[in-house]
């Protein structure tokens, strides 16, 4: 039954996959500037930039770059970045692990702050922990992400320096080596303790700083749903039963009150990948999102087509586990799926 759900939200997603790649595809080589010209520089003869655009098929019709860049992608080809001069792929696995750090750290920040703060704020609602819940939630939500990296670089390495503001590493230390890209678990599986604390010492603000603004989307909605569910009837006769309140709210109040926070933390997930990119310049982080700017200043085609996938495929794949969790959490729910 799970299992053919979730065959089925696969293959919806690799439709939306496909849809994707053609709109991006159409937008990228519609925006104004030529992409041959930008890559050369202005110092190019004009048989440079025309030699350029018949090697990557620019000069064909629309409809034939498509078709040659589904080709490409089915050998697991991205094409080539005019940017940096090298294949997609190797970029994206250069900055993808970066990014894709800062955004797990920050998703656990989001998580072990925000659904505590909602959960208090429910609990003593009307009283001044909530009100001092709903204080920072709202400031979390309003202030942007890159504002909050600035104000924390200012007060932790500025004014009390004891976070370094740049970088993922000192220059003094050699980046871990190991198969997931991600310093902390490299340098665990290492054994090198130094490095690991290092990474995680350049990582606090910025993460912190991208956590915010889901932080308080979290708490705010926690709070809600865990209102709606204590005014439930079973609720009030759990307490005419005299069941402790951290009972109450842990045991049967959270769990059906998670599964709308849970839809929104899946989405800030991969939302996250896509929105790092003024934190990560902010910081000086060499992620994916950044990258992702960059290329699309130089109107990099291959490069923009591959980070816009990449980011795409991290929403759809959340969105499936997302539905696969919440199945789990709700019976109902998965028994209704299963019927469909």
């Amino acid at each position: 039954m799970i299992l053919k759900s979730t065959l089925r939200r696969i293959g919806a997603a690799l439709i939306v996959m496909i849809g994707i790649s053609m709109l991006i595809f159409a937008i990228a080589r519609v925006m104004p500037g030529d992409p041959a010209r930008i890559a050369l520089g202005p110092n190019a003869t004009a048989e440079q930039v025309a030699a350029l655009r018949v090697e990557r098929h620019l000069d064909a019709p629309l409809p034939v770059q498509y078709l040659e860049f589904l080709k490409a992608l089915s050998r697991g080809d991205l094409g080539r970045s005019l940017y940096t001069n090298r294949p997609v792929t190797t970029d994206i696995a250069q900055f993808l692990p970066a990014t894709l750090e800062l955004v797990v750290v920050s998703a656990i920040i989001m998580v072990l702050i925000g659904l505590p703060l909602g959960i208090m704020s429910a609990h003593f609602r009307g009283r001044v922990p909530d009100h001092v819940g709903r204080l920072i939630a709202l400031i979390g939500v309003c202030t942007p992400a890159f504002v909050w990296g600035v104000i924390l670089q200012l007060f932790f390495g500025y004014f009390w320096p004891i976070f370094p503001i740049e970088g993922r590493l000192l220059e003094s230390t050699p980046p871990p080596q190991g198969p997931t890209g991600f310093y902390l678990i490299d340098s665990l599986a290492a054994g090198n303790i130094t490095t690991f604390f290092d990474a995680l010492h350049h990582l606090v603000l910025p993460a912190l700083a991208l956590a915010m603004s889901g932080l308080g989307q979290t708490a705010r909605l926690t709070r809600a749903n865990m209102i709606d569910v204590y005014d439930k009837p079973y609720v009030e006769m759990e307490r005419a039963y005299g069941f402790k309140p951290f009972r109450i709210a842990t045991r049967y109040a959270f769990r059906p009150a998670f599964i709308p926070t849970l839809t929104i933390l899946g989405l800030e997930f991969a939302a996250m990948l896509g929105n790092a990119f003024l934190v990560e310049k902010v910081f000086g982080w060499p992620g994916l999102s950044r990258y992702g700017v960059e290329v699309i200043i130089r109107k990099d085609l291959d490069a923009i087509v591959g980070t816009v996938l990449i980011i795409a495929a991290a929403f759809l794949i959340m969105n499936i586990v997302v539905d696969i969790l919440v199945g789990f959490i709700n019976p109902r729910i998965r028994l209704a799926a299963g019927k469909a």
